[in-house]
This record gives C-alpha cells, sequence and structure tokens, in this order.
C-alpha cells in the first residue's frame, strides 16, 4: 500500500476515510451517453481542489481515491492555496472527437455543482477537453492560449519540474548532468518534455518507451524526431534508429536517471530489481508500490516522489487561475520544485528517512495547518 493511498479507519463504515479526507466522492452515472466516472475531492482546506481529468478504460474508483490524496499532498507542498481533488473517466481516449466532445461535456455537466473541484488534464485528456468543461461550466484550468489560458502540456509544464527536481538533486545521487544517461518510461506529454529540458541540461536520452515498445540506444536517442512521431500521431516503434524491444523492456535499461511518465505501479516487489539507475524521477502519479520504493531505497537509489517532483502541472494551473502569465507560471515551476526538493531531501538526511516520509511529513503538516483555520474540517 503506498503512503498517498487513503489510510483506513475502523471507525469509517464505508472503509474510505481518514482524518484529511475524501471530503467528497462523487459517482457518475449517465447511461444515455455511456459516462462512467468518479470524482474525488480529498481535502480543501487549502482552498479549493485542482486536479486532473483521466480517462482510460480500466481507470477504478481506488485509482481516483489514491491520486486525489497524492493531489492534496502535491498541492500543500508545493505551497498552493489549493486541496487535492481527482477524477477519472471510464472510456478509450482515442475514440472520435465528437464522441470524446460528447462524453466531456457530459462529464462537465455532472460535476458543475462541485464547487470546490476545479478539473484541468490529465492522462487521457487535454487542453481540447479542458475548453469544453469551460464552455459547459466555466470553471477548469489548462486552457488553450487561445481562451486565455497557459496550455501546461504543450509547454511542457510538468516536464520542467521534473527537470528541475532532478537537477537539484544530481548531487545527492552523485550525478553529473553533462552525459547522464536519461530512460523515459511512457514517452508523453509528460516524458517527451522532460528528456528535452534535461537534453539541454547535457544528458543524454538512451531509451524511451510507449505502449507500442520500447526503442533504446546508448549512444542516444533523437529527441526531436521521437517527438514528431508523437506529433503525428505514430509509436516510438517507427523510428529509424535504435534498437526495438518489448513495452517492459525500459526497465532493463541501464541508465543515470529512470523516468516513470506513465501508468500508476508499474514498478512494484515483482519488477524492481529489475531497474539498474542511480535515481528515479516520479514524472507520473504513484508510479511505484510502496514495497518498491523500500528496494530502492535500501539499495541506495534516489527516489524524488512523485506529489514533488511532477507538481509542474499543477503549479502552472494554479497560476493560470488566479490570472498570472505563462513567464510567471515558468518561473514559479522552478522556483518552487527546486525549493521543494531541497527541503524534502535535506529533511530526509536529517532524520535519515527515505524522501518519500520526509516528503508527507512536509505536506501533512501544511494540511493540518490549514485544517486548524476552518470551520469544517
Amino acid at each position: 500500500m503506498n503512503d498517498t493511498t487513503i489510510r483506513l479507519t475502523p471507525t469509517d463504515p464505508f472503509g474510505l476515510a481518514d482524518e484529511l479526507g475524501p471530503y467528497q466522492v462523487v459517482y457518475i452515472n449517465r447511461p444515455a451517453v455511456g459516462l462512467r466516472a468518479v470524482v474525488a475531492v480529498d481535502n480543501v482546506a487549502c482552498g479549493p481542489a485542482i486536479g486532473g481529468a483521466r480517462m482510460a478504460p480500466d481507470v477504478t474508483m481506488a485509482e481516483a481515491f489514491r491520486l486525489a490524496r497524492a493531489m492534496t499532498f502535491k498541492n500543500a507542498a508545493a505551497g498552493l492555496a489549493h486541496g487535492g481533488g481527482k477524477s477519472v473517466i471510464i472510456g478509450d481516449p482515442r475514440m472520435p472527437v465528437a464522441q470524446k466532445e460528447r462524453l466531456i461535456r457530459a462529464f462537465a455537466g455532472a460535476i458543475a455543482n462541485i464547487q470546490d473541484y476545479i478539473v484541468g488534464p490529465d492522462m487521457g485528456t487535454d487542453e481540447l477537453c479542458m475548453s469544453w468543461i469551460k464552455d459547459e461550466i466555466g470553471r477548469a484550468v489548462g486552457l488553450p492560449r487561445e481562451i486565455g489560458g497557459i496550455p501546461l502540456d504543450e509547454i511542457g509544464a510538468t516536464g520542467l519540474g521534473l527537470a528541475a527536481a532532478i537537477e537539484t538533486a544530481k548531487d545527492d545521487a552523485g550525478i553529473d548532468l553533462r552525459g547522464a544517461r536519461i530512460a523515459v518510461q511512457g514517452f508523453g506529454a509528460v516524458g517527451k518534455h522532460a528528456a528535452r529540458f534535461l537534453a539541454e541540461r547535457g544528458a543524454i536520452l538512451v531509451a524511451a518507451s510507449d505502449t507500442s515498445g520500447t526503442v533504446a540506444d546508448p549512444g542516444g536517442l533523437d529527441i526531436a524526431a521521437l517527438n514528431a512521431l508523437k506529433d503525428e500521431g505514430r509509436p516510438l516503434a517507427a523510428h529509424a534508429r535504435g534498437r526495438k524491444l518489448g513495452r517492459d523492456a525500459i526497465i532493463d535499461v541501464e541508465c543515470d536517471v529512470w523516468i516513470p511518465a506513465a501508468r500508476p505501479d508499474v514498478i512494484r516487489a515483482d519488477n524492481v530489481g529489475r531497474l539498474k539507475t542511480r535515481m528515479v524521477a516520479q514524472g507520473a502519479n504513484i508510479p511505484c508500490s510502496d514495497e518498491a520504493e523500500r528496494a530502492l531505497h535500501e539499495k541506495g537509489v534516489l527516489v524524488l516522489p512523485d506529489f514533488i517532483a511532477n507538481a509542474g502541472g499543477v503549479i502552472c494551473a494554479a497560476v493560470e487561475y488566479h490570472g498570472g502569465t505563462q513567464t510567471a507560471a515558468l518561473s514559479t515551476i522552478v522556483e518552487k520544485i527546486r525549493a521543494n526538493t531541497r527541503a524534502v531531501l535535506d529533511e530526509a538526511k536529517r532524520t535519515r528517512t527515505p524522501p518519500r516520509k520526509a516528503a508527507i511529513a512536509l505536506a501533512e503538516a501544511r494540511v493540518r495547518s490549514a485544517m486548524a483555520t476552518r470551520r469544517w474540517g
């Protein structure tokens, strides 16, 4: 059980809640449009919850709860005036655009009265989806530039923050970024930008994967060519260079920094021993099980927790929500993530605990402090 999951209490008849949340859980079922979704608003002590809407065929209610708690910690650790929430929509994100628009607009209507939840893009949704939600209920972040938003996926907000976290932690892991070998699992909205920003700092992308498989080259992959493939909607397996391997073979690639930027629970007790790296920088939310993180820590591998390292997207969303500019968002991302990464690593060193434990202590203290100011917990 990952530390970002809901901790159960014997007094909770539903087996869901602890002292921090969830504040509100809504199950949505609209058979007429084929909509099934869950919204989990975990905690609003710091302010209205911000969290993405994730679309996939196999998303679950448990995933929504776990991700919502991760957002509570992420927003608190970043010092944002927002609580944490998350929504999951069951569906294939590659469905025809007209069908997807109908589904997303129906979802927007269903969450119109959940005033404590501000939705943003996540896996399977994007700026266009957010524009449909904004049009329906007037409440969304991560909007297209044309309607006054800061398109966080387009500018690579999460990838920028991830690169800033890695750069801050490099000395702690004994890594020189110039020439450092990077492997990215999930070469999408987060992974491709993280690779680009790290390459600007001298790192070399030696492997990348998507649902089609893994492409690897110890001499370095052409990031621009890989990005072009993704922009064209083509798989990484179509890349002209590099060895073509199975999707999960990315776990076996020897590297200095391994970046999970795909789904939850990709590194578990049964496969963590295959990783050969010095740092795991979590670009995805809850990508490692608690057992896997403990095993990595015991091996001396530095693990940068998800809600610290991948907070760039929600920081950008918060700046947009409060009327800030793209320039302000980018500088805020780097400033906050550098400071928070340093604070977590220093506390972990001081207390001789894993970084995640130090990060949770930092975030939870901020949430509890905010809760003490509110009439309703």
